[in-house]
């Protein structure tokens, strides 16, 4: 099979010749810069290269051709044009990341220095309003600040929380149009886009990290209790991003058919490690309404398989998730509550495609053996690619302090996993 051919397979649940396998396709699913630098120079030899930081916000390295070549990867990604700080990935410049790691960053990447040692960065580059995030001395990745202005509590104002929703421009679609047609057309690789503006009440966005100076409900605890105590207003919101997201859905489909093979719809944390954030009635009366919307209108103008990004013990969820349309299941933290791979394989493995799953992120690549690694690794595939359904991802991004030898130590389960 050619890398195309395989996703497909996998999305179709099909029996793939090899494991199906995307490292760096979407903002969830790559790599921080800092371990993308020592893979590049442990695989490559190369030590003189600065990785380009595709997804500031989490400070995600780019896996350029060479790399994606040498490490025998099956998926692409086009990302939205423009970061979560609010500028277009264009105009490189050299940074140093905390622990010296050589990156290229965009040229409206622009940050100081805070008391603690901490990178500030700017949205849209402005650095004479407050630094939209931080990333405090000892991290690898930014944490939104708390920029919260008054609002009226008791009748808050619905276009403050739905300023980040408009249709995309022409600069968009062809932003999208030109980045999938070239992959289409000059590659054999399977392809993945990211669909913003349908990620309802993903808490990532909540805080706007990419406007100056963001109004309405941002504060990322009164976000989560006005889900209970302002339930009609967080509705409202939705439905007019929904309005919004089902347009910009008809001008994606008519701009690139049905080239994408799979399209990210929301990245909204459902999970915790332990449990679900709300419950699956609050799920019900939120959120699945716009997800059918969603998806439907998809499934209904392309052949796009859509993917869903819910991190912790989704299970009691995973239904719901079905109902309302996902094709696709990411990251599969199997470490959570009630999330145990065969399990989830056995029970929804002919409904849902499994993007993930394939190491553990939080214990086991991190401060693991390259034995542990490799063996967990190996019996994840054999769980999850039975009879196809499963594209091999770790459970969520690879961060920057990994070792490379438990990294080197995925990869080679991943290709003795073929043999």
């Amino acid at each position: 099979m050619t890398s195309r051919q395989r996703l497909q397979a996998a999305l179709d649940h099909r029996q793939t010749d090899k494991v199906c396998v995307d490292l760096g396709a979407g903002g969830q699913t790559g790599m921080g810069a800092g371990a993308v630098y020592r893979l590049r120079e442990a695989v490559l030899g190369k030590s003189d290269h600065r990785v380009k930081i595709i997804e500031p916000y989490q400070m995600l390295g780019e896996i350029d051709e060479e790399l994606r070549q040498a490490l025998g990867l099956d998926v692409v990604g086009v990302h939205p044009r423009t970061t979560m700080f609010g500028f277009p990935s264009e105009g490189w410049k050299p940074f140093t990341m905390h622990d010296g790691t050589p990156v290229l960053v965009p040229q409206d990447f622009n940050w100081t220095v805070d008391s603690k040692g901490g990178i500030e960065i700017y949205p849209q580059g402005d650095r004479s309003v407050p630094p939209s995030a931080v990333m405090p001395k000892d991290s690898f990745f930014f944490d939104a600040t708390r920029r919260v202005e008054p609002f009226d509590e008791e009748n808050p104002n619905l276009d403050e929380n739905c300023e980040e929703f408009g249709e995309f421009s022409s600069e968009d679609v062809e932003h999208y149009g030109t980045g999938i047609q070239h992959y289409y057309d000059e590659t054999q690789y399977g392809i993945y886009t990211t669909f913003p503006g349908a990620g309802f009440g993903d808490i990532a966005l909540v805080p706007a990290t990419w406007m100056k100076r963001p109004k309405g409900i941002r504060d990322i605890e009164e976000w989560y209790v006005s889900t209970v105590t302002r339930k009609d207003f967080i509705f409202a919101v939705f439905e007019r991003q929904c309005e919004i997201a089902l347009k910009n859905i008809e001008t994606l489909a008519k701009a690139v058919g049905n080239m994408p093979q799979v399209v990210f719809v929301s990245g909204t944390d459902f999970g915790t490690q332990r449990g679900l954030f709300a419950s699956i009635e609050t799920y019900r009366e939120l959120f699945k309404p716009f997800h059918k919307q969603v998806n439907d209108m998809i499934h209904k103008l392309t052949t796009w398989k859509t993917f869903i990004h819910t991190c912790g013990a989704v299970y009691p969820l995973i239904p719901d998730l079905i109902e309302a349309g996902f094709d696709v299941l990411n990251p599969v933290q199997c470490s959570a509550e009630g999330m145990d791979a065969r399990r989830l394989k056995k029970e929804f493995g002919k409904q849902l495609v499994f993007w993930g799953g394939g190491v553990d992120t939080q214990s086991t690549l991190p401060f693991g053996t390259p034995e542990e690694v490799y063996r967990q690794v190996r019996e994840r595939i054999d769980i999850f690619n039975q009879d196809g359904g499963f594209v091999f991802n770790s459970v969520h991004n690879v961060q920057s302090n990994v070792p490379v030898e438990n990294i080197l130590a995925m990869f080679r389960a991943i290709k003795d996993s073929g043999k």
